[in-house]
């Protein structure tokens, strides 16, 4: 690189030889002369130029020999311009661009940054505050949801009360009625056991018809003790219940002066005309109970509203609830009795048709079994024919003379004929004693099946007749005591 100040076809540069003046060190200028730059911005913003000049350097005599060993005449400044500003060099003059560029450039990257951040600083405080006061208006909606269930909770609490209450008043009329009800069907199933007593034989059982008949009329004397008992007790409750449905009605009114206020403050907006400010207001705290103390107070009231309808329920619904489920239980027992009677019949029924067809079969039985014992006889008596054949050949070849008794293939056979037929017979006549023995027995099992068939005809035409008497009974209405 070239000193500044001079160009190396200039008149004053000397011979390429020699030079005037001495080398000089290439650092020592620019550390004395220049100033470090300071970024934008700062306390000396144009500072250009250093406050230090280059040393005029006195130029002693030289010769020939001092020429530079590069080939290269070295920089002279002309006596008259030594009076002159120093120049800077090409790398100053490029540091000094490079750190006003990166000065710029640093200063357009905190205003960009900063203007970034301040716009999302912006859209952030925007959002939060539009998430707050949308945060406030749905808290709002769900203390308006709850206050609508309880209101709704105490509105049905209270109709309740009030349909208990008057229901506890026509209570009593119903438990006489429905007393009175139950006395027919007493009657019924008392006469139903008397007339099942006069069956006969093996069909006088305790069976399921006769237990639910039993259960029917303890069922019965027990429900109109009870009712007798309920019905003397109603007019004791009424008071409660007052009580407790002016404390409900005293509650419903607060919920509805707290819905209103608070459906007025959640219908506000930022371009609402009945805004203002209100300094301080958040610092003042009237409440006088918290969410879960809140509900407890309506959850109270209603729980002793409920309280006053479930000790007039044991009073009325043992009135209600009992006329219900005793009719109810009334109407099981008639059912299952009725079912059991259904039952029964039919069992007497199928036994009878049983009875008659195995009856049939006994009696085919017998045919056969007389045919069978007719065969028997027959093969018998076929089977002595054969015999005495066998017999008389065995006697005829025993009178061969000498040698000739030949235990030969003919006596081997003859005597093997005489055993099998001889076993064929003690066989036949087995089986005739047996058929004679099966014959009597289903003699017998014939006079049994006939005496049976004639018992169950007795047991069915009782039930029947039981089955006639109960097809009346009390309505649902009569037995809850509305008719």
């Amino acid at each position: 690189m070239e000193f500044l100040g001079t160009t190396q076809v200039a008149s004053y540069c000397g011979r390429r030889k020699g030079c005037l003046f001495p080398d000089l060190a290439p650092t020592s200028t620019t550390k004395d002369t220049y100033q470090s730059y300071c970024l934008p911005g700062y306390r000396y913003l144009n500072s250009w130029r250093p406050s230090q000049l280059h040393k005029v350097v006195l130029v002693p005599d030289s010769s020939d020999k001092e020429f530079n060993s590069t080939g290269r005449p070295p920089t002279v400044l002309p006596a008259l311009r030594s009076s002159l500003h120093a120049r800077y060099s090409t790398r100053d003059w490029h540091h000094a661009n490079m750190v006003q560029l990166k000065g710029s450039e640093a200063s357009r990257y905190c205003a960009g940054r900063l203007n970034a951040d301040s716009m999302r600083l912006m859209q952030n405080k925007d959002q939060l505050t539009y998430l707050m006061q949308e945060d406030s208006r749905r808290s709002l909606g769900e203390r308006i949801t709850n206050i609508d269930f309880w209101r709704s909770e105490l509105i049905y609490e209270l109709e309740c009360l009030l349909k208990e209450t008057q229901a506890l008043e026509t209570a009593k009329q119903r438990l006489q009625c429905a007393a009175d009800a139950l006395q027919g069907p007493l009657n019924t199933a008392l006469e139903c056991l008397y007339h099942r007593e006069m069956r006969k034989g093996i069909d006088l059982v305790h069976d399921d018809v006769e237990k639910n008949l039993i259960k029917e009329v303890d069922a019965f004397k027990d429900c109109q003790e009870i009712l007798t008992k309920l019905a003397q007790k109603i007019n004791q409750q009424l008071g409660i219940n007052r009580d407790a449905q002016h404390a409900l009605e005293q509650d419903l009114s607060d919920k509805n002066t707290a819905c209103f206020i608070d459906e007025k403050c959640f219908n506000l907006n930022n371009t609402s005309n009945s805004i203002n400010f209100y300094h301080g207001v958040e610092k003042t705290d009237g409440t006088v109970s918290n969410p879960e103390t809140w509900a407890k107070f309506s959850e109270d009231n209603i729980r002793c509203s409920q309280h006053a309808r479930a000790n007039s329920a044991k009073l009325r619904e043992e009135a209600e609830v009992r006329l219900e489920s005793k009719s109810e239980e009334i109407w099981n027992h008639f059912i299952s009795t009725n079912l059991a009677f259904n039952n029964r019949i039919a069992e007497v029924a199928d036994a009878k048709n049983k009875l008659q067809a195995q009856l049939g079969k006994v009696l085919q039985e017998i045919f056969q079994t007389e045919d069978t014992i007719m065969l028997l006889e027959r093969a018998i008596k076929a089977k002595e024919y054969p015999l005495k054949v066998a017999q008389t050949r065995l006697e005829g070849r025993t009178r061969r003379p000498n040698i000739e008794l030949c235990c030969d293939a003919p006596q081997l056979q003859l005597v093997t004929e005489v055993y099998t037929t001889d076993d064929t017979l003690q066989t036949l006549k087995r089986c005739l004693q047996e058929a004679h023995d099966t014959l009597q027995m289903l003699t017998l099992n014939k006079s049994n099946l006939e005496h049976e068939i004639s018992v169950k005809a007795n047991s069915f035409f009782i039930d029947k007749k039981c089955m006639d008497m109960r097809k009346v009974f009390p309505s649902t209405p009569r037995l809850i005591g509305y008719a």
